[in-house]
């Protein structure tokens, strides 16, 4: 993949993961500084706004870090609040080949309002057309399995290149969006990626959410208006009915205590479960 630029900042930095010292002392020093990073931005965001948090994250996190959006409510106030400061920080998104239209029409006018160009990382062709032909275009309907294998195919493995190389990857994640996310830091190590993950939204409300993506008149899905509260790959999103959870519209036909999605993995590793908490 080609590397993108942001028209109006410093170019982005996703072609260069190799930059990289793996020296062995830097090595071992990176978890005991980076958990430490992480603990002092968990004691100082709580008392911050939008913009502050995510200036202080730019501030307090030595090398290169990504947003990865997926243009929902609060992907769209995290992307406002860096690109409006023109914040170093890159922005990525997973372009899975399933998205609704909707998602790109977002996509479209995020980057024209702020004169950008989000880097897209997307399923490597032979990966793709390999899962088509064992599965079928709707095969991760059949079983559990063969959705996990579409998602980390279309997913997964993306996110995994858009990460690689950085130092912190700044999520949508909020506290509220479910009884497993209730404990949801402001910023934590991920043992697995090695990296600081920041959840600068971790303290708000979807209403918060709304209300500032309305106060600043920020394109957004419309697909929220029509009870979309989750909105991730259109084969596997549904819209609520009154009275359900944030993300049951995700993955319906599964039992819940089956779905996981493999983006966002808890402290012991294992990754969260998407009926409570997923991206």
């Amino acid at each position: 993949m080609s590397n993108v630029e942001h028209l109006t900042a410093p170019a982005t930095h996703f072609d260069s993961a190799a930059e990289q010292d793996t020296g062995a002392e830097e090595e071992a020093a990176e978890p005991a500084n980076s958990v430490a990073a992480a603990a002092e931005l968990t004691a100082r965001l709580g008392a911050l706004d939008l913009f502050e948090r995510l200036a202080a994250i730019r501030a307090g996190i030595a090398g290169r870090m990504v947003f990865t959006s997926s243009f929902g409510l609060e992907d769209q106030a995290i992307a406002h609040a860096l690109l409006s400061q023109e914040l170093a920080i890159d922005i990525a998104t997973l372009d899975t080949g399933r998205l609704f239209p909707e998602t790109f029409e977002v996509w479209a006018a995020t980057e024209r309002r702020y004169g950008t160009r989000i880097a897209a990382f997307t399923p490597h062709d032979a990966a793709a057309e390999a899962l088509l032909a064992r599965h079928g275009v709707d095969g991760m309907r059949r079983s559990v399995a063969a959705r996990l294998e579409c998602c980390a195919v279309r997913k997964v493995t993306p996110l995994t290149r858009a990460l690689a190389g950085n130092a912190a990857w700044i999520t949508g994640m909020r506290a509220d969006q479910s009884a497993d996310r209730a404990g949801l830091p402001a910023a934590a190590f991920d043992a697995q990626r090695r990296l600081i993950k920041v959840n600068p939204l971790f303290d708000w409300t979807r209403e918060q959410t709304l209300a500032f993506v309305r106060a600043h008149h920020l394109p957004y899905n419309e697909l929220h208006d029509r009870g979309f509260l989750s909105i991730g790959c259109a084969p596997c999103t549904r819209a609520l009915q009154p009275g359900e959870p944030e993300r049951a519209g995700r993955w319906w036909w599964e039992h819940d205590e089956k779905k996981e999605c493999g983006l966002h993995v808890a402290a012991d590793g294992r990754p969260t479960r998407a009926a409570a908490s997923h991206a």
